[in-house]
């Protein structure tokens, strides 16, 4: 590898963080025991708040961003992790305490790695990422509790973004019925049926102020979209019915009351992906392994090069984007 090496780093410029493409060196990268040559990110929304600066996600600066990496062990002091080995690391503060992916190397807290799972390449991994990662967080949440394909349909909120496309490829090949839903419904419904979706539901039948409880219709559901459209999921959830909730895209708020959770038994299930433990991770990448629908995966991601990644920040935050983004660092 070269003396110096591309990466995007966001600085402070007037007092706010401004991310930009330059050409930095291992003397720039944090001192930790293993350094990865790093081949694959991604753009999920969180990197579009940090890269654009929209919301403070840096919290220190300078800082690499990308909250997602995978790639090849290049040195290692630590004897859990080979020269060689193929390795994936998501959240633990990469891109806001931790210098993060969007780098051509990055070295990385051993605690904070996943091997790659045997069948899948490293473009693979990061055609998953956090999305992909959180998706199935959110599909093993409602099989813990015990939701079963033969208990009803599951809804899957902001269905065309990365976690809801991953979340309806996984649910359908699981054998459950999948509603999808999206503000895209002309745009996307082909792309969300194709994905095996059986029923699509516009998102304004959702995003509106529910009664305390509605018609039963889900047995689970997958939101990634938070707000009025959470409240109303709920609402709608059948007897002791789970809904799992990972995102915020629609907003933070929620206007719900306990009528759902005490007379229906309905279980909702907060889906953390950063601080996940390493026993979560693994299960969940040995889980994406199993039962990804890779001919999905082709259909549901693209790769971009590094330079891309600041513009493409405001389109994923404006939700143009369906599906996943894969960033390659060299190309």
């Amino acid at each position: 590898m070269p003396e110096t090496f591309n990466a995007i780093v966001a600085e402070d410029v007037d007092g706010k963080a401004v991310a930009s493409l330059k050409a930095i060196s291992l003397t720039d990268l944090p001192n930790e025991p293993v350094l990865v040559d790093v081949a694959f990110s991604t753009v999920n929304y969180k990197d579009g708040l940090a890269v654009s600066g929209a919301a403070p996600i840096c919290r220190k600066l300078p800082l690499i961003c990308g909250i997602d990496l995978a790639g090849t062990v290049s040195e290692s002091s630590d004897p859990a992790y080979q020269v060689g080995d193929k390795v994936l690391v998501n959240g633990y503060g990469l891109s806001e305490v931790h210098n993060g992916g969007y780098s051509q190397r990055q070295r990385i807290n051993p605690d904070w790695i996943v091997r790659v799972p045997d069948g899948m390449s490293l473009q693979q991994t990061m055609a998953l990422g956090t999305a992909g990662y959180t998706s199935m967080l959110c599909v093993q949440g409602l099989q813990d509790q015990g939701v079963k394909p033969e208990d009803g349909p599951i809804l899957v909120t902001g269905a065309a973004g990365g976690v809801g496309s991953v979340a309806v490829s996984l649910l359908a090949t699981l054998g459950y019925e999948v509603h999808a839903s999206t503000g895209r419904v002309e745009e996307q419904g082909d792309f969300l049926k194709r994905l095996g979706a059986s029923a699509l539901v516009p998102r304004q039948e959702l995003a509106r102020d529910a009664k305390p409880m509605e018609k039963e219709l889900w047995a689970g559901v997958v939101d990634t979209v938070g707000d009025k459209v959470l409240a109303t999921a709920i609402a709608q959830t059948k007897y002791e019915g789970v809904v799992t909730a990972c995102g915020l895209a629609g907003g933070a708020v929620l206007k719900s009351t306990v009528m759902p959770f005490i007379l229906r038994g309905v279980t909702l299930r907060g889906i953390d992906s950063v601080m996940a433990s390493q026993e979560r991770r693994q299960r969940a990448w040995d889980g994406l392994a199993a039962i990804m629908n890779r001919d999905h995966l082709e259909q549901i991601s693209e790769v971009v090069p590094m330079a891309e990644v600041p513009s493409l920040a405001s389109k994923i935050l404006a939700g143009e984007i369906a599906g996943r983004l894969v960033v390659d660092v060299n190309a």
